[in-house]
Formats: C-alpha cells, structure tokens, sequence
C-alpha cells in the first residue's frame, strides 16, 4: 500500500498534465483554440501601444479589403477579436487570470460572460420585460380563473332560470309552453348569456388596468392623485369639519366593515343606508354594533 508522501509525489507529478490539458479551455472561451497574443504576434508582457501597432499592421495584411483570401478573411476576424480583448485592461486581465489558472473553468467562463454580456443588457430592458411577462401570466391566470368561474355559474338552476327570463322577455311573452319545456338551444344560450351580467365574487373578468405592469406605469398617476385626495379629505373634514358626503361615508363604511368592493356593490340601498347612519367608522358605534351581530348569531344559533 502506497504512504502518503508518495500519493502526494503522484499528483504534483500529475498536475502539470492537468494544467495543460485544461489549457485550451481558457483560450477557447476568448480565442477559441489559439492564444490571443500569439495572435497579434506580441508578448504577453507588450503594452497597449505595442498591442495597437501590432493590430493595425496586421490589418492591413489580412482586412478583407486588401485580401479576398478566405482565410485571410477568417484570421482577421480571429485577430480582431483578440484585439478587442487584449485593449481593454479589464478583459485582458480576466485573460491573464485565465492562461495562469485554467483549472478554474467555471469561474474563468462566468467571468467571461458577464464581462461581454452583462453590462450590454440594459436594466431598463430587463424591467421592462420583466413586467411583461409578469403582466401576461397575471393575465392568464385571473382570465382562466374567470372561465371556470363562469363556466360553474352556468350549470346552477338561478343561472338558467334567468336564461329562460331573458328569453320570455325578449318574447314579450309569447314564448309557448312546449318551447319553454324545452332546454334553450347553444346559440341562444349564448346571445342572451352575453346579455347577462355575472358578477362572480373572487373571479372577476380580467381588466387591463389590474396588471401588474400597467399599474407600473401609472404610478407616479396613482401616487399623485393619492397624495391630492389625502390632502383634500384632511382639509375638508379635520379642518373645516363638514359633514361627510355619501360617498365618503360609503367609504369609511366599507373599510370598518372589511367589506370587498365587490360585495359591497351587491348591496342593497337601504341596507347601505342603515350602516351609512349607524357611523360605523366611529370605534364606539363599532364596538355597540359587533356586539349586536354577536347576539344575533347567538340568538339564529
């Protein structure tokens, strides 16, 4: 059995064969399988004056202008590309790293891509796309929760008892008892469902101005009006003490209650009303009027 030492003899002996066989990655992530300072014929050592000279009298050699070899046109194309890299101090030294560790693949590559890459991808682009793919997968999802909603609606007796409704009246009652025995056909279904207006809470149709994106945009709108309408509710009922409009009242209802906007369009009048009067925002009104739904439950239970 081999001791330590001489394991550790093998691998030093073998390291070298390592670094060499990996070599060629490091030069075929910038110059493919040549070396770019072969390329341009400099030492790794030449400066950025002597990269420069050596650039420009090869191009005038292999440009595909003065020669319409196509290979001379394929080694310029190698020998620009080494140029652009060795110009700029950045990437040549990302280069250097790379020929003095080529063991390091992963990180030579990564850095590689994001020196070429990463700063070319404007970050307004990257939000801009961002946003729209956020946007339409918003889109699908509330458009197909939508459909199942009203698909589940169309099955339930109310729903077709009101199809038959439409039809009657649409009719003007002329509608006979055979026919209205009758399930409604598909294409009339259709032409009075599109009459009917489905208010399925949870699953609204999907709106443009919900997504994510187009609320993006509108901001700067919405926090400016916001602010506007902060400024005016302060003025008008903390300073001037007017009484509250219907609307603001309605408003102040609704957010004591936890009510949706939804639900609280389904709402009756009179029933709106009577919470509008009982001042609910009120912490005191809250507290009498939750203690009564209280004994009313306990009083159905």
């Amino acid at each position: 059995m081999a001791s330590p030492a001489s394991r550790w003899r093998r691998v030093l002996l073998l390291l070298p064969f390592v670094v060499l066989l990996n070599l060629p990655i490091c030069h075929s992530i910038y110059c493919e399988e040549d070396d770019c300072y072969d390329l341009l014929g400099v030492s790794q050592s030449a400066n950025a004056s002597e990269i420069k000279k050596a650039y420009y009298k090869l191009s005038l050699k292999h440009h595909p202008d003065k020669n319409p070899d196509p290979e001379s046109r394929k080694l310029f194309l190698k020998i620009a590309n080494a140029y652009e890299i060795l110009k700029d101090e950045a990437t040549r030294e990302q280069y250097d790293y790379a020929i003095a560790h080529p063991e390091e693949v992963f990180y030579n590559t990564a850095r590689y891509y994001h020196a070429y890459y990463g700063h070319k991808t404007d970050p307004r682009a990257v939000l801009v796309g961002l946003l729209l793919v956020v946007s339409a997968m918003q889109y699908l999802n509330q458009w197909s929760r939508y459909t199942q909603a009203v698909t589940m609606v169309k099955k339930t007796p109310a729903y077709k008892n009101r199809l038959k409704a439409l039809e009657l009246e649409r009719c003007g009652g002329g509608m006979n008892k055979k026919k209205g025995q009758k399930q409604i056909d598909k294409k009339a279904e259709e032409k009075l469902s599109g009459e009917l207006e489905l208010h399925i809470q949870g699953a609204e149709r999907p709106s443009m101005w919900n997504l994510v994106g187009v609320q993006f945009v509108l901001l700067p709108y919405t926090m400016g009006k916001l602010l506007v309408w902060h400024f005016c509710w302060f003025s008008r009922y903390k300073i001037k003490k007017l009484p509250y409009s219907w609307d603001d009242a309605c408003y102040l209802t609704q957010n004591s209650l936890r009510i949706p906007s939804d639900a609280w369009r389904n709402i009756d009048e009179a029933k709106k009303n009577n919470l509008i009067q009982k001042r609910l925002w009120e912490k005191r009104n809250m507290e009498i009027y939750m203690a009564e739904m209280r004994k009313e439950s306990k009083r159905r239970r």
